[in-house]
């Protein structure tokens, strides 16, 4: 085999060799007294080492350079690949070979790498093809190119670098990478609720995915809050950003959510306070917020919006609606008024938050994802949870998603039968003066009875109602107004009135005649709460839990 005829085929060999001899060529023409019947020049046995001319690569002897290349080389030749050549640091990594056995044979550890099929290319197509970062046998890694080689029968140069340490160095990353992303994870795991709440008249479900392996985890986050009184706040939001600190600023968003829900105030307001509280967890971070609030006695959820996307709910006959404006800015940009508005919640109806990662694709644009959301959700029955997993695979997110997804499902169930006795309202108009006290206590009376509450809850029922309506008479405005309701774990108790300063529980001295009813109240009952209503004026509630539910 001539190696020297064969290494000037090699990539780049014929160029460099020209570049090398072109100058010297220019340089002997312009040189003086070079032309026909000159006389040589007397002092070329002078001449020093950096004087003398650079042999051209085809005058090199190809095995002397190849032999002493630090990267491995081989050579084979012919359909099968017979070895013709391996160089001394081949030889160093996997042994000595024997010349013209196939390459299968002779060369084993590049069957293992699977480069067999790669020479079979490269010798068909007549073109380089590389193979990245393969661990060999040697416990090393190379890069391999192999080269086609036309002389003959044809041939391939095996090119095998040395990229150990990068592959090293890129491992240790790709480690890092997963023991941040799996921290992030952990993090916003638990930081996301561990048991939703469960309200007596929702039935509710929540799924959270965090992105594929290649994708840092987000902020997404969501949340159940019982507010007492048979109300349920339910939250979801998205924090921009990944990582660790994307999971921390989420989880300070949601305990401030927590506790901002328990000063019962309206969507509008919490986002209010949250738009602030963002602006200083991180001027610039920015998230967005869905903050919704059902009550059974209305019918609707009351809702407001900060750059979220739109609520969806499905009736009880499969129609699907989206809630309309209002919708503010991401939370984090400040100076804006943030509106509540609202959307039916009847029986049999369904509703679905989510996350821009359920509807989102690079390939499409947001409506089409929402409108595609909106007709599995048309489709989708059964309960929340069911109706979640739905929607999570009908949005094609699988484990390498590349976006976090977190969707929470509402239902209020249609009553009946049996468990339709469980669930009752009775409410009165409070008319009149002090009278109306009496005729409170008598129309509590009855109702309790008629619902067959043991005594001691009866009792307990009729003097929270008593103190929760003198005070109302006492200290409110009309209209006035008393609800009892009945759920299969909670009597609530609820008064109404028009003027809009919130009671508070004080301590009352001996000689006052008045302060004590709230005390009262307080002490007999499993919970209580006041707050203002939308259309002006207050709501006081107490409620307590029946017997079969402690």
């Amino acid at each position: 085999m001539n190696f020297t005829r064969w290494s000037a085929r090699l990539p780049g060999t014929q160029r460099r060799a020209a570049a090398r001899t072109e100058p010297a060529a220019a340089l002997a023409q312009d040189r003086p007294g070079d032309g026909p019947g000159a006389v040589p020049a007397a002092r070329v046995e002078q001449l020093t080492d950096a004087d003398r001319p650079i042999p051209a690569l085809d005058e090199l002897p190809a095995r002397e350079v190849l032999d002493r290349v630090p990267a491995l080389v081989a050579l084979v030749h012919g359909p099968e690949h017979r070895l013709a050549y391996v160089n001394d640091a081949y030889a160093a990594a996997f042994g000595s070979r024997l010349t013209g056995e196939p390459a299968r044979a002779a060369l084993p550890e590049l069957a293992e790498l699977g480069l067999l099929p790669l020479l079979d290319q490269v010798l068909r197509s007549g073109r380089s093809r590389t193979l990245k970062s393969r661990k060999a046998t040697d416990g090393r890694s190379y890069t391999f190119t192999c080269t086609p080689v036309t002389e003959g029968d044809g041939g391939v140069l095996v090119f095998a670098a040395d990229v150990t340490d990068h592959a090293e160095a890129a491992e240790r990353l790709r480690a890092s990478e997963r023991r941040q992303r799996e921290t992030a994870v952990t993090l916003q795991r638990s930081l996301l609720p561990q048991e939703l709440e469960e309200p007596d008249d929702l039935r509710i479900a929540a799924t959270y995915h965090p992105g594929g392996t290649e994708a840092a985890v987000g902020g997404d986050w969501y949340d159940v809050i019982t507010l007492g009184g048979g109300r349920t706040a339910l939250v979801i939001g998205d924090v921009m950003g990944r990582g660790v600190r994307a999971a921390a600023v989420m989880g300070q968003l949601r305990t401030a959510v927590r506790a901002y829900a328990r000063l019962d105030l309206p969507p509008h307001e919490v986002l209010q306070l949250l738009d602030g509280l963002a602006m200083e967890i991180d001027a610039n971070q920015i998230a967005t917020c869905v903050y919704a609030i059902h009550d059974p006695n209305e019918g609707r959820l009351v809702y407001a919006s900060a750059g979220h996307l739109p609520i969806l709910v499905r009736d009880e006959h499969g129609a699907v609606q989206r809630a309309d404006e209002p919708t503010g800015p991401p939370l984090g940009t400040g100076g804006w008024m943030h509106a509540s508005g609202s959307i039916a919640l009847s029986p049999g109806s369904t509703a679905v938050l989510y996350t821009d990662g359920l509807v989102e694709r690079r390939d499409k644009d947001l409506d089409e994802g929402i409108a595609s959301l909106e007709t599995a959700l048309a489709g989708a029955t059964g309960t929340p949870q069911v109706v979640c997993d739905r929607l999570v695979r009908s949005a094609g997110v699988t484990a390498d998603h590349d976006d976090d997804v977190a969707v929470l499902v509402l239902q209020h169930p249609a009553r009946t039968g049996p468990d339709h006795e469980l669930f009752r309202n009775a409410a009165l108009e409070l008319l009149g003066g002090v009278e109306a006290a009496p005729r409170a206590r008598a129309f509590a009376s009855g109702v309790l009875t008629s619902w067959r509450f043991p005594s001691d809850l009866h009792d307990h029922g009729v003097l929270a109602t008593s103190e929760l309506v003198a005070n109302s008479l006492q200290h409110g405005t009309p209209p006035m107004r008393l609800r009892l309701r009945r759920t299969d774990r909670r009597l609530i108790i609820e008064v109404t009135d028009g003027d809009d300063h919130l009671p508070r529980r004080r301590r009352a001295e001996p000689a006052d005649e008045s302060g004590r009813g709230i005390a009262i109240v307080a002490s007999i009952a499993s919970a209580w709460g006041s707050r203002r209503t939308p259309g002006g004026g207050k709501a006081v509630w107490c409620e307590f839990v029946l017997p079969q539910a402690r």
